[in-house]
């Protein structure tokens, strides 16, 4: 499939404070991939090198194959990049309507072709009655809508969405994230996603790429990075992680074990020696067997979230281990539970 985006050893600091080390990935034609990181590792820097707004000091940015920047030079401008931008806030100009923001990238705004470039945008995002609106006039999500129906109009090569859920309340922001993915999949922009929230690039995207410590820890599809990260600093920032401490005899005719306070477990890991067990809280379950060999613990916490719950364990080592359940099954704290491992487990020197 072709790349729309590549970005490769992309190097920047301000000062003696470094931001990106040697960033690397591609995005590819059409599809949705997420920059997902913590605050403060470059993710808007990365961004503002793409749209052009700062030049790589080293590195260089493809954009449809086309070379737009390398080594602190900008080789093409920001408004002949092709990349339509979402920021955080949206950004609407408050004095305009609806269809005069959508219309505000287009050239010859007063023309037929751009009203109905503008029509088009209206009827994607679904605010065809709202085009005579001023945006103090919309609610948040329908706000975003038309920041990116504004982004859409002229048609980029790439379209970068900065944080674009950070300003709505919590109830909003999946109903909005929703309907932003239905419209980026139905128009087939090539979107890259900049955000921090976990949850936001697992369930939304094509790839993740993410960026840990200034450059990409690991880029690839959501269901890798969660079961199979690369490191432990990969495992415990991609969804939540069970620790254990253990010892791991890699490679043998069996396979590869873990021994740690939950049993003999069966690892992905070829390590031997002393190891960090890591694996996911939907992985331990009730064990209802009372066949006497299960790992036992005591309930010293309990969450309940409607749909289901997660209980703190303690075991009989003083490990303190998380289990995701369905909410009917969670017990009470101070109860004795017997538990077992689904799955392989990983393990990490």
């Amino acid at each position: 499939m072709t790349t729309a985006l590549e970005l490769r050893n992309v190097s920047q600091a301000f000062g003696t404070n470094g931001v990106l080390d040697s960033v690397s990935f591609a995005v590819r034609e059409g599809s949705i991939s997420a920059l997902l990181g913590p605050s403060g590792v470059g993710k808007t820097t990365l961004l503002r090198i793409i749209c052009g707004f700062e030049t790589p000091q080293h590195g260089s940015v493809f954009i449809n194959s086309q070379l737009v920047a390398r080594d602190g030079q900008s080789l093409v401008p920001p408004e002949h990049r092709g990349v339509g931008l979402v920021p955080q806030e949206g950004s609407l100009f408050p004095h305009l309507s609806v269809s005069a923001n959508i219309a505000f990238g287009l050239q010859q705004r007063r023309s037929a072709a751009t009203r109905r470039r503008v029509q088009e945008m209206l009827d994607l995002v679904d605010l065809s009655s709202c085009a005579d609106m001023r945006p103090d006039q919309l609610s948040g999500g329908m706000q975003q809508r038309v920041a990116l129906a504004r982004a859409l109009a002229p048609s980029p090569a790439v379209v970068l969405l900065d944080e674009p859920f950070a300003s709505l309340d919590a109830s909003l922001r999946a109903t909005v994230r929703s309907e932003i993915v239905e419209v980026l999949r139905r128009s087939g922009a090539t979107t890259l996603w900049v955000t921090h929230d976990q949850q936001e690039a697992l369930s939304c995207a094509d790839t993740v790429a993410l960026l840990l410590d200034h450059r990409i820890a690991q880029c690839g599809a959501p269901v890798e990075l969660y079961r199979s990260p690369t490191s432990r600093k990969v495992a415990e920032f991609v969804g939540e992680a069970v620790q254990l401490s253990g010892v791991a005899s890699g490679g043998t005719v069996a396979g590869s074990f873990v021994e740690c306070a939950l049993g003999r477990l069966a690892t992905t890991s070829t390590h031997d020696g002393r190891v960090t067990v890591i694996l996911r809280p939907e992985q331990l379950e009730l064990d209802e067997s009372n066949n006497g060999t299960a790992p036992r613990g005591t309930v010293v916490a309990s969450r309940f979230y409607g749909h289901d719950g997660e209980i703190d364990v303690r075991l009989a080592n003083g490990e303190v281990v998380v289990a995701r359940l369905h909410a009917r099954l969670l017990p009470q704290v101070g109860a004795e539970v017997a538990l077992r491992v689904t799955g392989q487990v990983l393990a990490f020197a």
